[in-house]
């Protein structure tokens, strides 16, 4: 395994692969329907890497320290075909694979997803009411729908499954204690995320930030936690078990306490760039050196000389964004 490192000496450890910019939600914080309605143009089939040129760069960034692939999207569910996508990733790279879905899908794949060889899953869930939960995802549709695809998750063992909230103050921050009783009595990890400025369409306001010591204090009041220590490096969610020992909740504090100095993340976008931060305006093209016959190992070297000059914290210097040259891509292009 290659012992890459960038400027800040932050390892090459997690990929993170986009297979579509479509989404069936438009979540208030990532599409919103303003900006990705009837008129919004996605990227065309053609334009989509396909599931070789997926899996041959997925081979590439494992040998150069990758440690565990998370397919995102848009919605992934939304890619036709993607157990056989799982499948030559895990056949391929033999290494983890994760997926994160808005769930709404997952009821009718879950089983299939975990024969292809998908090892776990993480679930977007902001609420637990319809009410709730159709304002900010803007969908026509109850919660009920996500909530089967959860406990079709757990029964195909796609363990551990986490769940994703996003909280925005006013919006579902008093709706914490709920979702943490909701996991807790399903052996489910509730990943907490302050509400972030990903894209330039999602109308981000510093006083919506729900922070981190705010939303363990309201969770420690009703189940008391205790710190615990990071499963691996470069993990972002800040770990706390429950004194009681039913499980762990998890707080990703972008905003509050940024983590980029052990970020080990690296991004493809549906249509083949590599981005090196989430907060990134511009990736570099790997689709046209796919599709123009390039080797191996000029593909490894195209990608090691990028990572080696990664220099990114976004999140360090988000007080100083008026003075950035462009805006973030969107979440829904880039993947969570």
């Amino acid at each position: 395994m290659s012992d890459l490192k960038d400027k800040r000496w932050r390892p090459l450890r997690d990929l993170r692969i986009s297979v579509t910019d479509r989404c069936n939600h438009r979540c208030r914080y990532c599409m919103p329907r303003e900006h990705f309605g009837p008129g919004h143009t996605y990227l065309d089939r053609s334009d989509l890497l396909d599931f070789e040129e997926l899996t041959r760069l997925a081979s590439i960034f494992t040998e150069l320290g990758v440690r565990k692939i998370r397919l995102t999207g848009g919605e992934p569910l939304l890619r036709r075909g993607l157990p056989l996508l799982v499948e030559q990733l895990k056949v391929t790279t033999g290494i983890q694979i994760a997926m994160t879905t808005n769930g709404s899908l997952l009821a009718a794949h879950a089983e299939s997803l975990k024969a292809a060889g998908l090892d776990r899953v993480t679930v977007s869930l902001d609420s637990l009411h319809d009410a709730s939960f159709q304002a900010i995802n803007d969908v026509d549709f109850g919660v009920d729908r996500v909530l089967q695809g959860i406990d079709a998750a757990l029964r195909a063992d796609l363990r551990p499954v986490k769940i994703n909230a996003v909280i925005k103050r006013g919006v579902n921050d008093s709706q914490l204690v709920e979702l943490a009783s909701y996991a807790r009595e399903r052996g489910i990890t509730l990943r907490l995320i302050e509400f972030m400025d990903v894209g330039g369409t999602n109308r981000w306001n510093r006083q919506e930030v729900v922070g981190a010591s705010e939303m363990l204090a309201t969770i420690g009041a009703a189940f008391p936690l205790r710190e615990a220590p990071p499963q691996a490096v470069g993990e972002v969610a800040r770990r706390y078990a429950y004194l009681d020992g039913s499980g762990e909740l998890g707080i990703i504090a972008s905003v509050s306490a940024p983590f980029c100095g052990s970020c080990s993340r690296a991004r493809i976008s549906a249509d083949g760039k590599l981005f090196t931060c989430l907060f990134a305006s511009s990736g570099l093209d790997l689709r046209r050196p796919l599709r123009e016959g390039a080797s191996n190992s000029d593909l490894r070297a195209l990608i090691s000389a990028t990572w080696s000059r990664r220099d990114d914290r976004y999140s360090e210097l988000r007080r100083r964004r008026k003075t950035l040259a462009a805006e973030p891509v969107e979440m829904s292009y880039i993947g969570g």
